[in-house]
C-alpha cells in the first residue's frame, strides 16, 4: 500500500435510482401543471399560472430532495478516512478508527471507532454487492497499513 494511495467510493445502485426517480417526478409535476386549468369544480375558485409554476416547483423541489441521497462519499488515504453522508460529513485521521465493519445484514458498512461509537458510512451500501465488498476491503487495507506504520514506530523508539 502505498503512501498516496488514494480510494474513492461512491454507490451505484442508489445513484441510478434517485436520479430516475428525481426525473420522473420532475415529468409527472409538469404534466399535473399541464393540467391543471379552469375552474376547479362546483367551487369559486380556478386554477392559473401561478398554480402551474407552484406544481413544476414542487416537483423540482421533491426531485432535489432525491437527489440528496447521492451525495454519500468515502475518501480514503494514508493520513485519513473522509465520510460524506446524506447530511452530514466528518473528516477522521486513522488514529481514532479501531476497523472498518460491514456486518452481516447491515445496509451499509461503518466505521467502528475507538470510543465505541459507529459512524455509517451510506457510500457503501448492501446494494451495491461487490463493489461494496472491494471498498471496504481498500479501506480495511490503508487502516492496516496505518496500524503497521504505527508498530514499527513503536520499535523503532
Amino acid at each position: 500500500m502505498s503512501e498516496t494511495e488514494l480510494v474513492r467510493l461512491k454507490p451505484r445502485r442508489i445513484r441510478v435510482v434517485c436520479w430516475s426517480a428525481a426525473v420522473v417526478l420532475v415529468l409527472v409535476f409538469g404534466l399535473v401543471a399541464t393540467s391543471l386549468s379552469g375552474p376547479t369544480g362546483d367551487g369559486y375558485g380556478s386554477f392559473q399560472r401561478g398554480d402551474q409554476i407552484a406544481m413544476i416547483g414542487l416537483g423540482v423541489f421533491g426531485a432535489l430532495g432525491f437527489l440528496l441521497f447521492t451525495r454519500p462519499r468515502v475518501e480514503a488515504d494514508a493520513r485519513g478516512i473522509r465520510v460524506r453522508n446524506v447530511i452530514s460529513s466528518y473528516e477522521l485521521p486513522w488514529e481514532v478508527v479501531r476497523g472498518v465493519r460491514f456486518d452481516r445484514g447491515a445496509p451499509w458498512a461503518s466505521l467502528e471507532l475507538h470510543d465505541d461509537d459507529l459512524l455509517p458510512m451510506v457510500a457503501l451500501q448492501a446494494a451495491d454487492k461487490e463493489l461494496a465488498v472491494d471498498g471496504v476491503r481498500a479501506l480495511r487495507r490503508l487502516h492496516e497499513a496505518h496500524q503497521a506504520r504505527l508498530a514499527e514506530r513503536a520499535v523503532g523508539r
